[in-house]
C-alpha cells in the first residue's frame, strides 16, 4: 500500500514538471513571435511614415484644380521625349537617405508628378511590392523619379508593403497596389515593378501599348539575358483593360 501511493505521486510529480516544462517552452516561443512581430510592425510604420514625409512627397492631397485647369491648357507631350538621354551609368550610394532623395526630386508631390511643360500622354502607376528591402527602394526610387521625368510622363509610385513574417505574396499585393491605385486616379498604364530591378536606359519607354509589355530584357546578374525563354516578370506594363482581362 505504501509503495503504490509513493509510485503514484511520483507519477503526479513527473506529469506536473513536464507540464510545467511545456507551458515554459510554449511561452518562450510565444513571447520571441509576438516581440518579432511588434518590431516588424514597428518597422512597417516607420516605413510607411516616412514615405508619407518623403518619397510620397509634398502637402496632402494630389492634383489642385488650378494644376488641373493648367494641364488642360498645354499641348500633349511629344511621342518621344527630348530629354531621354539613354544608357545612364548606375551610382549607388551606401549611406543614400529618404531625405535626399526628396530633396533630388522637388517637383513629385506625395509620390505624384506631371511635366509642367507638356501634358503626358499616358499617366501611370508604378505599384512596387516591398517587404525587408529599404535599401533597395531607396535606390529603385532615387533613380526611377528621374528617368520618368525625362520621359515626361504623368505618373505615381504607389509602395505596397507587407507587414508580419508570412511568405511574402507579391501577387496579392500588386492586387491591392491596383486597387488602391485607382482610389487616385484613373490610370492609364500600370507598371508591377520589382524593388530590386533599377532601370537603366531611358529609351525604354514605361508606358503601355496594344498588348502587355515585358520592361526587363534583362539584368546585370543574369548577364543581361532572361532567366529563361517566356519569362514574363520583374516589370511589366498592363493598361487597365489589360489587368482585367487577365
Amino acid at each position: 500500500m505504501s509503495f503504490n501511493v509513493t509510485f503514484h505521486l511520483s507519477y503526479k510529480f513527473r506529469l506536473l514538471l513536464l507540464f510545467t516544462l511545456c507551458l515554459t517552452v510554449v511561452g518562450w516561443a510565444t513571447s520571441n513571435y509576438f516581440v518579432g512581430a511588434i518590431q516588424e510592425i514597428a518597422k512597417a510604420k516607420d516605413l510607411m511614415a516616412s514615405l508619407n514625409k518623403g518619397v510620397v512627397l509634398g502637402e496632402k492631397g494630389t492634383v489642385t484644380e488650378e494644376a488641373s485647369v493648367k494641364k488642360a491648357n498645354l499641348n500633349n507631350c511629344s511621342s518621344v521625349s527630348p530629354h531621354l538621354k539613354g544608357q545612364n551609368k548606375l551610382v549607388f550610394k551606401p549611406d543614400l537617405t529618404l531625405e535626399e532623395v526628396q530633396a533630388e526630386n522637388p517637383k513629385v508631390h506625395r509620390g505624384r508628378y506631371h511635366p509642367e511643360e507638356c501634358r503626358a500622354l499616358q499617366r501611370v502607376a508604378i505599384l512596387i511590392p516591398h517587404r525587408h528591402r529599404e535599401k533597395h527602394l531607396l535606390y529603385l526610387l532615387q533613380h526611377l523619379h528621374p528617368f520618368l521625368q525625362r520621359q515626361q510622363l504623368e505618373y505615381g509610385i504607389y509602395v505596397i508593403h507587407q507587414a508580419g513574417s508570412k511568405k511574402f505574396n507579391r501577387a496579392k499585393l500588386l492586387n491591392v497596389g491596383y486597387l488602391e491605385a485607382l482610389k487616385d486616379e484613373i490610370w492609364d498604364c500600370f507598371i508591377f515593378h520589382d524593388v530590386d530591378l533599377v532601370p537603366e536606359n531611358d529609351l525604354n519607354l514605361y508606358k503601355c501599348e496594344d498588348q502587355p509589355r515585358h520592361l526587363v530584357v534583362g539584368r546585370n546578374s543574369t548577364g543581361y539575358r532572361l532567366r529563361y525563354s517566356g519569362y514574363f516578370g520583374g516589370v511589366t506594363a498592363l493598361s487597365r483593360e489589360q489587368f482585367f482581362k487577365g
